[in-house]
């Protein structure tokens, strides 16, 4: 593995930064042009970590020297791979991905145009393409995103009467903090789940379910928000 070290100081702000502006330019980051500033950016900032440089695996991957990935894990750039995330046996990494600090890919997922915040898991068979899943949230076995509909028509996002026009043939998941989707669940095309929101395994969602709710067998249950 041919490696350039970089010692840096603000990786995290940095990524940070993007996060949210890929939040209200999630095109911009799918056509890669966000993409491409913070990977010119990243390699000439000083930031508190060092990244390995993977000249071997392709051009623009960057990977955090606390990271561990497995040998048999495939990474086509441009990809960030976070401190002390974990890419494990046989993930596929596609491009376009970030993945966060402490986060964990497992065995035969694959990603592609994402964003995983810090310490979420996708750990066992799951698919997440043109997605952004948020800090802690994590997906069941085998659950996925589903990022273009059957009729390949342009991705609206639904909720209720109101009808967001996303301009995308691709968009999966947005899902928020601490989100939990079961085992085997599919969401579909435009699907956004609030923060701490629990998705019951077998489930089949589309369109915005609230924060602090459960979804179970086609019916909503919502409680309200705790106090801070």
């Amino acid at each position: 593995m041919a490696i350039i070290e970089t010692d840096t100081t603000s990786i995290d702000m940095l990524i940070s930064d993007f996060f949210i502006k890929c939040y209200f330019l999630i095109d911009d980051w799918m056509e890669n042009s966000c993409f491409s500033m913070i990977i010119y950016r990243l390699s000439i900032c000083k930031c508190r970590g060092k990244f390995w440089v993977d000249k071997e695996k392709g051009e623009n991957i960057w990977i955090a020297k606390s990271a561990k990935v497995a040998p048999t894990a495939y990474i086509a750039g441009p990809a960030i791979i976070g401190k002390n995330a974990e890419i494990r046996h046989c993930a596929f990494i596609r491009g376009k991905a970030i993945v966060g600090e402490g986060a964990v890919v497992g065995n035969s997922t694959e990603l592609k145009n994402v964003i995983l915040f810090n310490k979420v898991q996708v750990p066992h068979y799951n698919y997440v393409g043109d997605s952004i899943l948020g800090y802690k949230s994590h997906m069941g076995a085998g659950s996925i995103t589903s990022n273009v509909k059957s009729d390949k028509k342009l991705v609206i996002v639904k909720n209720g009467k109101e009808q967001i026009e996303t301009g995308l043939k691709k968009f999966g998941a947005m899902l928020g903090d601490e989100v939990e989707v079961g085992c085997g669940s599919v969401l579909n095309p435009g699907t956004v789940v609030g923060k701490h929101t629990n998705i019951y395994p077998l489930s089949s969602i589309r369109g915005v379910v609230p924060e602090h709710s459960i979804y179970k067998n086609c019916l909503l249950y919502t409680s309200p928000s705790p106090r801070d």
